[in-house]
């Protein structure tokens, strides 16, 4: 019944879908790919039965099986009634479906002026690009706007409403790295050239779209404006003067090879008198294809040389971009200086806001290379603050730039991952978080000495290289310490370290923008990492900001098992040396460490009774011969008396019998296992007291 019931929608037979649910039909049933009446109504564009149906009961927010709703399919019809009886029914504005297409990015495609406007007055998200899930993503599927939508399917009405109406922005790009000019000039079998499409790309140009962009293929923009025999476009893209004209696709060719074996003299000779190089390679085409002209035109301009580089073998460093480095490596591509690099999504490593990370080789080298536009604020400022750290021990380190036309290229020593990555990738998490977090303070620190704030403290900005070691990178929106903004840059730093602590103890179980304010308390050590955190906190500019990572950095949280014990012994001795000796400090120090509540009173509880009646001593009275029994004595309920507890262990243990020993096994385990907040305790009552000697610091770091 549920196919007739779709059928007679489809027919548009509202007497008969009254019928059949009268019969019992069910509304809400689906079909084949999960389309049910209310979508089959939406596509039949009929508003009496979408009406109908939305009166007896049909979901307004059902999907088929692709997770479109039908708000979403109404946005291919255009019927702008009909999406406005869906937002009444509380269809969400931008909800998208599982290839991450909104009803705003199908009026676009479909070319439904009247739907994209009303959804754009009714606050769809222009810039909105696909979402799709990690598996399409790392397919670097998903991503396109509406923009590109238009300017895929030549609707250029569309392409200037969204740009000169909407805001829409043109230098977005999908998760393959094109931009609604690469999506212009690419045809397929469904979407072939036609002049909406060349419209569309020439008013992108004048809009100042990024031309350096390329297709799934490598090809450049400029290639693709020669297999599409735009004059005009050829023209424009060259005026613009951005691109490389010897530059090459994956298949090694370039765009005056693609003009010469389309025989279109006239874009060959733009492209000759603008300075593309000539070669043997080319002058063979043009005579295997008789034409004479060409021939011509080639010798004319003949190169004396070849700017391409020959690929040598060598081996890699890099596991994770060995394959990819070999194909570079093979590539003849022209070199950039000492720079040898070719900006195309497989050999991209990270996106960002202009030109992504790739992979490249700089003076023979495997590098990382980040493209910016050269006279951008936030290029001069990643390069002058990697110039004047290239000394450091923890930043990513500087190899070297190069420019060519609008471009600037800063080559960085090659990493495998992120922090982001290798929480979400690593099978084998092998590195510990203290481990991580000591490295990073190092970094900021480090840093900070160097005079620069890094302002933008994130997951993906700190990077693991092959052997495992961890370097801070990005620095494009670091900002030089003075003394009028000392306070405000080292500040942003330390609250994004608090940030950071949080991501790396809850080994990135939560995206970083989701993180709670607080450390979770099922988390290992939870409250030394929120003492920790709460220390990063400037609570006034009088604080000595300088000094405090340095401080931070011989936290008890970074120390060692051995060292916490060693505190905790120490701590316990300077207990029984004040009382031994009747020296006024015993006060001092018990008063210290005197609980404001009822911590530790039932430590006794804690400690196994064969461990604790083997810690009973005696002491002789005062005057009594040495030979004499003594009172016997156990330990009493305050903190002081578990530390010298503890103390007394560490110094009699090997005394004990084995059935204490195997109890105890390790002293350092046993007792930071039963009293994990111990060592947080006496840090936060005696760091500021003669007694934090005996904490590790810098100078000491080994102290245990």
């Amino acid at each position: 019944m549920a196919t007739k019931l779709n059928d007679a929608v489809k027919a548009g037979n509202i007497q008969l879908v009254r019928q059949l649910l009268e019969e019992g039909a069910n509304i809400n049933a689906h079909v084949e790919r999960g389309w049910t009446p209310l979508h089959s109504a939406v596509q039949r564009d009929s508003e009496e039965i979408v009406n109908f149906l939305l009166e007896n009961g049909a979901d307004p927010f059902v999907r088929k099986d692709d997770g479109a709703t039908p708000f979403i399919l109404a946005g291919i019809e255009g019927n702008v009634n009909i999406l406005k009886l869906f937002l009444d029914k509380g269809s969400d504005i931008n909800e998208y479906g599982i290839n991450g297409f909104t009803a705003f990015m199908e009026a676009a495609v479909y070319g439904r002026e009247e739907a994209l406007r009303f959804l754009h007055k009714n606050g769809a998200d222009v810039n909105q690009g696909r979402i799709v899930d990690e598996n399409k993503r790392a397919v670097k599927k998903g991503g396109a706007t509406a923009l590109m939508d238009a300017a895929n399917h030549g609707h250029f009405a569309l392409v200037k409403i969204l740009v000169e109406e909407m805001d829409a922005d043109v230098n977005i790009c999908d998760n393959k790295d094109a931009n609604a000019l690469v999506h212009a000039l690419v045809v397929s079998e469904d979407k072939g050239w036609n002049k909406g499409k060349e419209e569309s790309a020439l008013f992108l140009l004048e809009r100042k779209i990024d031309a350096k962009k390329r297709d799934e293929n490598g090809k450049t923009v400029l290639m693709l404006a020669v297999e599409r025999e735009s004059q005009s476009l050829v023209k424009a893209i060259l005026e613009l003067d951005e691109v490389d004209l010897n530059d090459a696709d994956k298949d090694n060719t370039t765009a005056l090879q693609v003009a010469v074996k389309k025989k279109n003299n006239e874009i060959a000779a733009l492209l000759c008198e603008k300075g593309a190089s000539v070669d043997d390679d080319l002058l063979a085409i043009a005579r295997i294809t008789y034409n004479s002209n060409m021939i011509k035109l080639l010798q004319k301009y003949k190169s004396a040389f070849s700017p391409r580089q020959p690929g040598t073998c060598k081996e890699f460093s890099s596991i994770r971009w060995g394959s990819k480095l070999q194909e570079l490596n093979g590539m003849h591509r022209p070199m950039i200086g000492k720079l040898k690099i070719f900006p195309y999504q497989d050999l991209w490593i990270q996106r960002t806001t202009q030109g992504g990370v790739y992979l490249g080789f700089y003076a023979g080298e495997e590098v990382a290379v980040k493209i910016f536009w050269k006279g951008a604020e936030n290029a001069k400022r990643e390069k002058v603050c990697l110039e004047k750290c290239r000394t450091s021990n923890h930043l990513v380190k500087f190899c070297g730039w190069e420019e060519r036309k609008t471009c600037l290229y800063l080559c960085l020593s090659l990493c495998e991952r992120n922090l982001q990555e290798y929480f979400k990738e690593e099978k084998k998490k092998t590195m510990e978080s203290e481990e991580i977090l000591r490295t990073v303070f190092q970094a900021v620190k480090e840093l900070h000495t160097f005079g620069f704030g890094h302002q933008e403290l994130h997951p993906s900005n700190i990077l693991i290289d092959a052997t495992g070691r961890i370097f801070l990178a990005d620095f494009d929106k670091s900002r030089e310490i003075t003394d009028d903004i000392k306070y405000s840059i080292i500040s942003e730093d330390l609250q994004g370290l608090q940030k950071l602590i949080l991501y790396v103890v809850m080994r990135g179980q939560l995206d970083f923008e989701d993180l709670p304010t607080e450390c979770p308390e099922n988390v290992k050590n939870h409250k030394e990492i929120e003492d920790l955190r709460g220390r990063l906190g400037l609570s006034d500019q009088s604080t000595p900001a300088d000094d405090l990572l340095e401080k931070l950095i011989n936290h008890p949280y970074f120390w060692s098992k051995e060292q916490k014990y060693g505190v905790l012994k120490k701590v316990g001795n300077e207990i029984r040396a004040a009382k031994c000796c009747n020296k006024t400090s015993e006060t001092n120090i018990l008063e210290a460490l005197k609980p404001m509540d009822n911590s530790f009173r039932d430590w006794k509880k804690k400690i196994d009774k064969t461990v604790l009646d083997s810690m009973f001593f005696l002491s002789t009275e005062k005057g009594q011969k040495g030979n004499q029994k003594g009172n016997k004595r156990s330990y009493g309920p305050c903190i002081t008396e578990l530390l010298k507890l503890i103390r007394n262990m560490g110094e009699h243990y090997n005394e004990k019998d084995d059935k204490v020993k195997d109890i105890i096994r390790d002293p350092a385990d046993y007792f930071l296992d039963r009293f994990p907040d111990l060592t947080i305790y006496i840090y936060q009552r005696l760091c500021n007291t003669e007694y934090s000697i005996h904490f590790p610091n810098a100078k000491n770091p080994s102290h245990s």
